[in-house]
């Protein structure tokens, strides 16, 4: 066992939280699924709640990467829609994480993934056809959901990827769109875990800042993997990996 700050580890548990650091940088350059994945990685070292926390300010090193590299491609039409109920979502998300124990915590990550790869799979199927993706109150319903489970377990990547993967937005703007929403609903939520939850402290940001490192490699690594998919590809391999989420979820 080893200590950083307050935290008694071991080798497999930083192992983990480096692993984690890895994907985070990936996913904020393109690699949505990776995120996810990271999500119940790190629950299973220090818990659903706590690891919101300790999680959170790898996102916020890691969206400066993401937007960064895809500022330009963003979609300013679906976020001005999001952005707003986001927050609407993040406060519910306080609220409710507040009277929500670890078991809970875990079972609502994995329904949250779980339900996301269902309706991808039935986007996919239906196409274009459908309507729904037109319709404001689509956009609305994906930023409060999106701001909810960002909040209670850093896991709107499922959400955002069902919504963005719905409206058909080309693989950058899918990328660039998704680098800004998080940028700004990661910062917004940084209060209501340092007050409210208390789950960022000094020493979680300290433990966090040595993962720096590990995440800018991932970011570097999500960067050229990108660039080899064509846009149905990317569809196609964003399922893929929120099911494999799905599946780390639940066992």
């Amino acid at each position: 066992m080893i200590t950083l700050f307050t935290f008694e580890l071991s080798y497999l548990q930083i192992f983990i939280v480096l692993s984690v650091a890895l994907l985070t940088g990936m996913a904020k350059t393109g690699v949505h699924g990776a995120g996810m994945l990271s999500v119940p990685l790190l629950a299973n070292v220090f818990g659903g709640q706590l690891s919101s926390g300790i999680m959170l300010p790898m996102l916020v090193l890691a969206d400066v990467f993401g937007v960064w590299y895809y500022h330009r491609h963003a979609s300013w039409h679906h976020l001005r829609i999001l952005f707003p109920w986001a927050a609407v979502g993040v406060i519910a998300g306080t609220i409710a994480g507040s009277y929500i124990n670890d078991h809970i915590f875990k079972m609502m990550m994995a329904c949250t993934i779980v339900l996301s790869v269902i309706i991808m799979l039935w986007l996919e199927k239906i196409g274009t056809q459908d309507n729904i993706p037109k319709n404001k109150m689509f956009g609305v319903g994906t930023g409060i959901a999106g701001g909810f489970t960002s909040m209670v377990g850093n896991l709107a990547g499922s959400v955002m990827s069902v919504y963005l993967l719905s409206v058909r937005l080309p693989k950058n703007a899918f990328i660039g769109t998704t680098a800004w929403f998080f940028l700004v609903v990661n910062w917004f939520k940084v209060p209501f875990h340092v007050f409210a939850w208390r789950t960022i402290s000094l020493n979680t940001l300290f433990l966090d800042l040595l993962t720096l490192p590990a995440i800018i490699v991932g970011a570097y690594l999500g960067i050229i993997l990108v660039r080899k998919l064509t846009d149905t590809m990317y569809r196609w391999f964003i399922i893929g990996m929120t099911l494999i989420a799905a599946i780390g979820m639940l066992f």
